[in-house]
């Protein structure tokens, strides 16, 4: 990746932790927006951002392989602290060397910590000061606690190349005290987390920002964890329902405040309209089940917005995905082929590989558009792609217009 030379800026960290195990540079600005591109070197691969992180909650994802994975140009996954802990577990993990020789991925992982199975597995667990205590699904009965030193002893083993906190985690529809009560708690649990962690091990820790919808609360917690100093940062706590207005807000107020010099990853996020505009708020990591999960149900992503191959209109139709698009099903099959064969395995696996690409492809033309100093005019054309009635919703004319962009 190559950019004028007074756009370069070599980033160096203050911090008492290893520098050396994340190498933050910038490569390019928006001169509009805030939108940038970083290459963060971690230890076992530099991603480029913006970028977009597939999600294999156990090392693995339905319907596509690590090869594959390599081959249409993904950077880095996430992986569960929580699942995996589960199953394979922690011996089995410790055995193997660590899940990037378990499931044979040689690029960069990163492992969410656990704190959203809170919100997922609500009514299977119970939260404490000491940790989170988890009925085991599969398991009726069978209790076990993480706790924010149990989460980090899982991530090690695991071997991560960004391992996060353990964060007290509300869903979006929570108000009142117990939206600070979990956003002091995570703050709280950093400390332990930090504490805990191995500084031999080859791994970054980043910090969750915490607070619900409440600007209030969101400043507490940005002042409190940008103060100890971490690697990067994420925002958490959002993508559950609340509404848009509210949750670009959200965003442009963390990524103000958040440090230059460190990566800002937005935790959950996966919709293409959504890393358009959170990438020009001055996001650079984020990750969704969106383009796997709507994959194995036959709905293919193109700039458009989605095509459900499953409907009838596509029983003759002979045209590709998207003609422009390089991945293997779109070179080969045809949308009546993935219509012909909804039923079989092979459509998961045929519409997930596009589905990726796409996404991957999508930060990568958000990246070269930062690069070649036409952002905002991408942005703008991207909307109209979309949008094609040219009626935007009006949170999307908002967000964009706060970074300078008219639609």
């Amino acid at each position: 990746m190559s950019s004028p030379v007074d756009q370069t800026e070599n980033y160096t960290f203050n911090c008492s932790m290893n520098s050396s195990l994340l190498r933050c540079n910038l490569i390019s600005k928006c001169h509009t927006t805030r939108a940038r591109v970083l290459t963060v070197g971690l230890p076992h691969y530099s991603i480029d951002t913006p970028q977009f992180m597939p999600v294999g909650t156990q090392g693995s994802m339905k319907g596509i392989t690590p090869t594959q994975l390599e081959n249409i140009g993904c950077q880095i996954i996430l992986a569960n602290t929580y699942h995996l802990g589960n199953r394979p577990g922690v011996d089995v993990l410790k055995a193997a060397g660590g899940l990037h020789s378990f499931m044979g991925w040689n690029r960069a992982l990163l492992t969410d910590s656990g704190g959203f199975q809170m919100v997922s597995l609500l009514d299977l667990s119970e939260v404490s000061e000491e940790g989170v205590k988890f009925e085991d699904p599969h398991r009726p009965g069978s209790m076990s606690l993480l706790t924010p030193e149990r989460s980090i002893a899982i991530q090690e083993v695991i071997g991560a190349d960004i391992a996060m906190q353990l964060d007290d985690v509300v869903h979006t529809s929570v108000t009142g005290p117990r939206v600070a009560e979990a956003m002091r708690r995570s703050v709280r649990w950093l400390d332990r987390c930090m504490k805990s962690h191995s500084k031999d091990v080859q791994q970054v820790l980043f910090p969750i920002i915490q607070g619900g919808l409440d600007h209030e609360l969101r400043d507490e917690c940005l002042e409190e964890m940008i103060r100890r100093n971490a690697y990067g940062y994420a925002i958490g706590g959002l993508s559950g329902g609340e509404e848009k207005r509210i949750f670009w807000r959200i965003v442009s107020q963390c990524t103000e405040v958040l440090p230059a010099d460190k990566p800002r990853y937005l935790m959950g996020v996966g919709y293409p309209l959504d890393l358009v505009i959170c990438s020009a708020l001055g996001c650079d990591m984020f990750d969704c089940v969106y383009p796997t999960r709507t994959g194995r149900i036959g709905t293919a992503l193109v700039d458009t917005g989605t095509l459900d191959l499953y409907k009838s209109v596509y029983k003759t139709d002979m045209e590709p995905i998207d003609s422009d698009c390089p991945c293997m099903t779109c070179r080969t099959y045809t949308r009546a082929y993935l219509h012909c064969v909804q039923s079989e395995s092979v459509s998961c696996h045929l519409v997930t590989i596009h589905n990726l690409t796409y996404q991957i492809r999508l930060m990568e033309r958000i990246r070269n558009s930062i690069l070649n100093n036409c952002f905002p005019q991408f942005v703008q054309e991207f909307m109209y792609r979309m949008f094609a009635d040219k009626i935007f919703p009006e949170w999307v004319v908002e967000a964009l217009e706060s970074v300078g962009i008219k639609l």
